[in-house]
């Protein structure tokens, strides 16, 4: 199968879209999928270490590479909005070429942007099989779609072999080891809450007893560095929190290994994959219950979820000062895997090809999807 893969992000920026893309795609050009990558030009300019699958072009000069190769489905990746994506899926639909669509954020709290976003995908949007990354996104997607059109729900993925502690044991050894570290990986922006960040973790070291020792570290970098590296000094958090800036993936995961706790402080997240991988890891993950890392964190089994700042707060504390809790969710996540790895996740892009080309599909399936409906 020829699988076209449109998005208006890619590597070498960084990001949610640009790392699921590019594994995604890896992942099926392993399985014998002819899996390829056409990204437009704010993308960046065409990097001698893109490999042969990648292109970067026009939106215009796409279409016209679309339309000569005909691939078999062509998979779009959306965000808020995605404007490289919206022209292509518009011509695209109109050559009759199968089309899927994935969601990678949450389209909730953006005023009218997610009706004029959907709007502008004309009649590409019934055109589609519609897709998103967790159970929010996907309720989000179908209420501005409407009722007619269900949307799958077709996570994100982690290579657990990669993210999984070296050895369990360590993982459970935390109960003994002071201080508690957390650890929160992100850009730093207004989206993803980097100066709220700042003041949950004062508000946990404001809870816990003064003999209760307390280290966090925050990796990543962003538009809000200074914002939140002043609100820390006012805080008079420079001696226990460390900001390292942007890490390469085998550094996140040294971090990882010496941390216990993962705090994840965005409310509109529509997956959280750097939770995921906290997860994986072995950490116990802190994180908002509207969002959409409580698809994989269960309140007091991978962690602990809560509806606003003060609740998460909270939660950070009451890990940091109960070992026992908090050696219990760390010893599963370090001894059970997700159920959300890369197998699954190509065998559920397989399930929205068969249905894009009209192959039957169960809307429960051995593929791993459900849909949901805009009630």
């Amino acid at each position: 199968m020829r699988v076209l893969h449109v998005t208006d992000g890619y590597l070498p920026r960084l990001g949610g879209i640009e790392l699921h893309v590019h594994d995604l795609v890896s992942h099926q050009r392993a399985a014998g999928v002819d899996a390829r990558v056409l990204t437009g030009p704010a993308a960046g300019p065409a990097d001698p270490a893109d490999p042969s699958w990648v292109c970067r072009a026009t939106a215009r000069r796409a279409v016209q590479l679309v339309a000569a190769d005909r691939p078999d489905v062509v998979h779009v990746h959306f965000s808020i909005l995605s404007p490289f994506g919206t022209q292509v899926v518009r011509e695209v639909a109109a050559l009759g070429i199968p089309l899927v669509a994935t969601m990678h954020s949450l389209w909730v709290g953006w005023g009218p942007l997610p009706h004029l976003a959907a709007a502008a995908l004309g009649k590409a949007r019934r055109a589609a099989v519609w897709s998103a990354v967790s159970s929010p996104a996907a309720r989000a997607v179908a209420a501005v779609l409407g009722p007619d059109v269900p949307v799958h729900v077709v996570g994100n993925a982690v290579e657990s072999d990669l993210w999984r502690p070296d050895r369990a044991a360590t993982a459970v050894a935390t109960v003994e080891r002071r201080p508690v570290t957390v650890v929160s990986v992100m850009r730093l922006t207004r989206t993803k809450r980097t100066v709220p960040l700042a003041d949950m973790l004062l508000d946990a070291r404001a809870r816990l007893a003064p003999d209760v020792p307390l280290r966090a570290v925050i990796i990543g970098d962003g538009p809000q560095r200074a914002a939140l590296e002043r609100r820390l000094a006012r805080g008079g958090a420079d001696s226990w929190v460390r900001l390292t800036g942007t890490l390469e993936r085998p550094a996140v995961r040294r971090e990882l290994r010496e941390a216990d706790v993962f705090l994840a402080p965005a409310e509109r997240e529509a997956f959280g994959i750097a939770a995921l991988e906290a997860r994986t890891a072995g950490l116990a993950v802190v994180a908002s219950s509207r969002s959409g890392v409580a698809d994989f964190v269960r309140h007091g089994r991978e962690g602990l979820l809560a509806p606003d700042d003060a609740g998460l707060a909270a939660a950070v504390a009451g890990l940091a000062g109960d070992p026992v809790l908090l050696g219990r969710i760390r010893a599963h996540n370090a001894l059970v895997p997700p159920v959300h790895d890369w197998p699954r996740a190509v065998a559920a892009a397989a399930g929205l090809y068969d249905r894009a080309l009209g192959v039957p599909v169960p809307g429960h399936d051995g593929h791993g999807t459900t849909s949901v409906s805009a009630a």
